[in-house]
């Protein structure tokens, strides 16, 4: 039975919408429909993955509201920003089982649904002498939305053929990544519309795009029956030595992404205040940097098709610690157009390398594992899952960084040098395990 005689466009059950064969290496396969099908799948899990990824930003948008009558300090709101990034770096592992456990379709339908819980939230009560307590814990079910990009990318994953990987991949987490300048645009639109004291319209935008993902999820997208063949791929997956030194460089990459993007409204306000003493000022710059990061993901991953993707994450990182150190001399000299810049190209360069890093995972498994594709789409599919929840972790140490170097040493050059010292760091390993002669003879990527 082909891929094709299964589809079952007619059944909006949990149980419906299987297909049985599914063998996109397979040219006529792939050119009599499969292509079709993949595609199909892969627009409503950017949509499904795009909303995700804006609700797990809200909170970047959020801390800008908190003005002086809700009477919390930067280091609190450092804190507001990164625990819907731990909570939904936490939760990219267990979301990367669900799509094993229920197919990619269902459950990207329950995903998508648990949104409405942060957004509900926000939308309601977030007002003047709230209980710092109770923002830490709205903020923590925001991180539902980190988990949808493990799952959305291990579904997508089995959906493509190894020569489109980097391709599909870096499309579906770049429309997600969007997601983060999309919410901050909006939250410009807000405060600019509304003001400062109407925080909870920023969520109530969001209420009626998650019902749209989770029904168009619903009728238009697929699970794949081999995906059940695929658990304990997660077990398999964390003796892999590949899956650490991947989870390692995707801190570097997509960690800055996260991080940065929570973080750097607060940081403007914080570094140039006198330039940045409203939140909207703050806003008009916010949305810039995760934009071009987000567009040009999918530029990371088609160099990577092309020029492999060692050597791209490699050249990546030596430029991204050159970006770090023009935004320490830029800070340290109060220069806000070299800051800017610098940090612009922060924020594309670790766009670039999200798309080659993850670009890098199936091509490791796929020249591991040779001949055996099962095994190493198995692997392959979980290692996504693993590398993703560990990199977000980086968009936590980013926070954390910022606000410790501001409590310590009351500005951002801490926090810099760290993060100079880290991409330094992924240069090397990236170098001994993958691009040196003796490394390529075993494993070319």
């Amino acid at each position: 039975m082909t891929a094709i005689a299964v589809e079952r466009p007619s059944s909006a059950s949990l149980g419906g919408h299987w297909i049985d064969d599914w063998n996109p290496e397979d040219p006529t396969f792939w050119a009599n429909g499969g292509s079709k099908i993949a595609k199909r799948n892969l627009i409503f899990s950017i949509f499904s993955e795009h909303i995700g990824f804006s609700v797990w930003s809200l909170w970047s948008v959020m801390v800008l509201f908190l003005g002086p009558k809700y009477g919390f300090d930067p280091a609190q709101k450092f804190l507001l920003t990164a625990v819907p990034t731990l909570v939904g770096a936490g939760l990219r592992i267990p979301y990367t089982f669900a799509v094993a456990r229920f197919g990619g379709r269902n459950w990207t339908i329950i995903s998508a649904s648990l949104l409405l819980i942060p957004s509900i939230l926000a939308a309601f009560l977030i007002k003047p002498g709230v209980e710092f307590s109770t923002l830490l814990i709205l903020a923590a079910t925001a991180g539902v939305g980190g988990g949808n990009f493990a799952s959305s990318m291990a579904n997508i994953n089995a959906f493509f053929p190894n020569r489109y990987k980097g391709w599909a991949l870096g499309i579906n987490a770049g429309g997600g990544n969007i997601g983060v300048a999309a919410v901050q645009l909006v939250g410009l639109f807000v405060l600019a519309t509304f003001g400062a004291g109407h925080p909870g319209v920023v969520a109530g935008i969001y209420i009626p795009l998650i019902v749209l993902a989770t029904l168009g999820s619903a009728i238009w997208m697929d699970n794949l029956s081999q995906a059940r063949n695929e658990k304990r791929g997660m077990r398999d997956a964390v003796k892999e030595g590949h899956a650490w030194v991947m989870s390692l460089l995707y801190i570097g990459t997509f960690g800055s992404f996260i991080g940065f993007g929570f973080a750097f409204g607060q940081v403007l306000q914080v570094q140039f205040a006198s330039q940045f003493n409203t939140p909207i000022k703050a806003a008009y710059l916010t949305f810039l940097g995760p934009l071009l990061g987000s567009l040009i993901r999918p530029v990371g991953g088609a160099l990577a098709d092309r020029l492999g993707g060692a050597r791209v994450t490699f050249v990546n990182f030596i430029a991204m610690g050159i970006g770090a150190t023009v935004v320490l001399i830029a800070a340290q000299q109060r220069s806000l157009p070299l800051y800017i810049a610098g940090f612009i190209s922060l924020f594309m360069l670790s766009g670039l390398g999200n798309g080659s890093t993850y670009k890098m995972i199936p091509a490791i498994f796929k020249a591991k594992y040779g001949t055996d594709e099962h095994q190493a789409r198995r692997i392959s599919g979980a290692v996504i899952g693993l590398a993703g929840a560990i990199g977000a972790v980086g968009g936590v140490l980013v926070n954390l960084a910022f606000r410790q170097s501001f409590l310590t040493y009351k500005d951002a050059d801490a926090a810099y040098l760290a993060f100079i010292g880290f991409y330094a760091l992924c240069v090397v390993v990236t170098w001994a395990v993958y691009l040196r002669p003796a490394a390529r003879r075993t494993i070319a990527v």
